[in-house]
């Protein structure tokens, strides 16, 4: 144990995390597989289908898409890299935040600043004797690095193995960049699901023009950037309170008394979203209702928007955004943990409920209501809004028309 730390200290030494975490992201994204480059026909016909859309946009939707729309057609492994380089403040954070919680995990197991103190035994790992002071301390000192390794590497790979456009978490990004198309998963997924590919281009590349149209907002960015920062930094580091949630969660009754170390991992690894809802933290659960209404109404938004601009452009636009808002919300539990690290609950219901309240608010007013919602930071819709557009219609100032009531009945007033 003490040359296995020893070598491994030895190693994080003298290496750049941030180039460990791009090798482990490149490894997952392609399994370990040799990945080509995109081929520079494919590319030049995204950047010209690319100008389509924002021509598109800006046309039939007038919208404005900040520093304008460049597009280009990338591998997993670069997008992955460009993954990691755009959010090293927010991967940082989670670090930081779980190796806390760790690292306090491991000072409950002993006293280890005692001299006199032979060492301790690992629960669950007796076997191996008791562990010397000095090793537990090495191995809290190596954890920062090594979590922040492992957890940016994995959270990029995961992605880019999956992602088709610049936008797979409306998390803002750098405007000024040119976004990115993961080219292979784009054709792998129209060839699934025998849909045209052409269409399917041009469908993710509208929506990734919508969505940096609004995440491309100053103050949009810097809202939705301080809720993401303020969950990433905020797990659970008090061991008792995880221990206490854990219990809760019913991670004991999961693993069973009988199970092997190995097995014990597994089983966690297996329910990542245990894992986290361990550590949770009361500050954690207070943003997320925020940080939901606001990537809720992002997603109803453009989604509206492509309603709009694509069923005329795009043949077979209903099978195509079938197919995709499917993929939306059916993704794996990989996706769903790396959705979680950041506090974004990007379910079915999350997604109608921005829907319904962008609906709400054109049927209530017009299109040109919408604007408002973005042109002010006061403007943004808050957890309790989103499920009451004509309540965020009131506060904003926009008049509401009456909606029909249909067939709804209003009883008589009681005789009292």
């Amino acid at each position: 144990m003490s040359d296995m730390f020893g070598d491994l200290s030895r190693v994080l030494g003298n290496s750049n995390e941030w180039d460990s975490a791009a090798q482990i992201a490149a490894s997952v994204a392609n399994e370990g597989q040799t990945e080509v480059n995109v081929a520079p026909a494919d590319r030049i016909e995204i950047e010209q289908i690319a100008r389509a859309a924002e021509i598109r946009l800006e046309g039939a939707a007038e919208v404005n898409i900040p520093g304008g729309f460049t597009v280009e057609a990338i591998n997993r492994t670069q997008w992955s890299k460009r993954f990691l380089d755009d959010h090293k403040p927010l991967l940082t954070g989670i670090a930081d935040s779980l190796g806390g919680g760790l690292a306090a995990g491991f000072a409950e197991l002993g006293d280890t600043d005692d001299p006199g103190d032979e060492g301790l035994s690992i629960p669950g790992m007796e076997g191996m004797g008791a562990v010397p002071p000095d090793m537990i301390r090495q191995m809290m000192k190596m954890m920062g690095p090594m979590l922040l390794q492992m957890m940016a590497g994995s959270t990029a790979g995961h992605l880019a193995a999956r992602t088709l456009g610049h936008y797979e978490l409306p998390l803002p990004r750098p405007v000024k960049a040119p976004s990115t198309m993961v080219l292979d998963n784009v054709d792998s997924f129209a060839r699934d699901w025998e849909l045209p590919v052409e269409g399917i281009r041009f469908w993710v590349l509208l929506s990734d023009g919508a969505h940096k149209s609004i995440l491309g907002i100053p103050h949009v960015a810097e809202r939705i950037n301080s809720l993401v920062r303020n969950y990433t930094e905020s797990f659970a580091t008090d061991p008792a309170v995880i221990d206490r949630q854990a219990r809760e969660l019913g991670l004991d009754d999961m693993m069973g008394p009988s199970m092997g170390d190995m097995d014990a991992v597994a089983q966690l690894a297996a329910n990542p979203d245990a894992v986290l809802g361990a550590m949770q933290s009361d500050r954690q659960r207070a943003i997320i209702p925020e940080l939901v209404a606001l990537s809720a109404v992002v997603s109803g938004w453009v989604d509206h928007v492509l309603d709009k601009v694509g069923a005329p452009m795009i043949s077979e636009y209903p099978a195509i955004t079938e197919a995709l808002r499917r993929r939306r919300v059916e993704a794996g539990p990989q996706t769903r943990f790396v959705e979680r690290l950041f506090g974004l609950e990007l379910s079915q219901a999350a997604f109608d409920r921005g829907a319904s309240f962008i609906g709400g608010v054109i049927e209530r007013s017009d299109e040109s209501a919408l604007k408002s919602i973005w042109s002010v930071p006061e403007n943004l819709p808050t957890a309790t809004e989103l499920d009451a557009p004509g309540l965020w219609m009131a506060r904003v100032g926009l008049e509401s028309r009456d909606l029909p009531l249909g067939d709804i009945e209003i009883p008589d007033s009681p005789d009292f």
